[in-house]
């Protein structure tokens, strides 16, 4: 089979656009559609096509790509495609579903005879627009073909986790890394927060660590967002990560496991969305730690 494809990429937000930007780049024939349509058109400048609506994105495709908000999102516009979906196409759904919401997807899947990928992505704004992002894959190894090309253009990586999509393995080694992006982030604000109402120099804290084992880039990227006031565009939302946190902790509390942290990350969250910093980068969490807003 060519590794050229027709691909169709339903959901063109921060990551679905980058994803849709990389296929082209790459030699693919892409059709994008995005509830707001508005929101895809930049990609026509890349050679993407942009239609009116799911059905219209997946006729005649060999791979349906879904990037949406969550799991209810990615079902109902599958379902809007799913008078043009035919039999036998690959679906790599990269939605943050959760493992309930995997599962619902993976029985779509089977019903309309579509060989199913769960296929979430590891990376934010920046490695997804340089192709650069981790996919987490799970599906039958016959087909993966045809998947290949389009994990390739997408990123620098693949790791496969099993031959079933619809057991979630992709998803569930998503939830835990998740965590420790989360549980990470939500420390580096509180670190933050706790220096300003300390008097403290926040440099002084990072010099204090600086090439020990408690230093990391990741503290040092996120909390220079923070102090130089780039919480927009964001490389991952408020509101997705306050999404994705409460994925983890339903995960946790179904099958034992009480994730306080996660729980805390999830309702920091929700508050800095709350006081109006939901479009900003999820370290935009900082700001729940005050009544309102600090001083700069």
């Amino acid at each position: 089979m060519t590794d050229k494809l027709t691909v169709s990429v339903l959901g063109t937000g921060i990551m679905g656009a980058a994803m849709a930007r990389n296929l082209a780049r790459a030699g693919h024939t892409v059709r994008a559609w995005n509830r707001t349509r508005a929101k895809a058109e930049p990609l026509a400048a890349e050679g993407v096509q942009i239609v009116d609506t799911p059905a219209q994105a997946v006729r005649d495709t060999d791979v349906v790509l879904t990037m949406l908000y969550d799991g209810p999102a990615a079902m109902e516009t599958m379902r809007e495609a799913a008078p043009a979906l035919r039999p036998g196409v690959a679906w790599v759904q990269s939605t943050t579903a959760g493992i309930e919401g995997i599962a619902d997807l993976a029985a779509f899947a089977r019903e309309h005879g579509l060989v199913f990928y769960d296929a979430p992505v590891l990376g934010t704004r920046q490695p997804a627009e340089a192709g650069q992002l981790t996919v987490l894959a799970a599906g039958p190894a016959v087909g993966r073909d045809t998947v290949t090309p389009v994990f390739d253009a997408v990123g620098a990586r693949t790791v496969w986790t099993g031959e079933d999509g619809a057991a979630g393995g992709a998803t569930r080694l998503k939830l835990v890394a998740n965590s420790w992006v989360l549980a990470v982030t939500a420390a580096a604000g509180e670190a933050l927060a706790l220096a300003k109402a300390l008097d403290v120099d926040p440099h002084g804290f990072f010099d204090l660590v600086a090439g020990g084992p408690l230093d990391m880039g990741y503290l040092r990227a996120k909390s220079e967002l923070v102090l130089d006031g780039r919480l927009t565009p964001p490389q991952f939302a408020v509101t997705t990560a306050a999404k994705d946190a409460r994925l983890i902790v339903q995960a946790g509390t179904e099958n034992g496991v009480r994730l306080d942290v996660a729980e805390a990350a999830a309702t920091r969250m929700e508050r800095a969305a709350a006081q109006g910093h939901g479009d900003e980068d999820m370290v935009a969490a900082y700001f729940a730690s005050f009544d309102e807003k600090p001083d700069s």
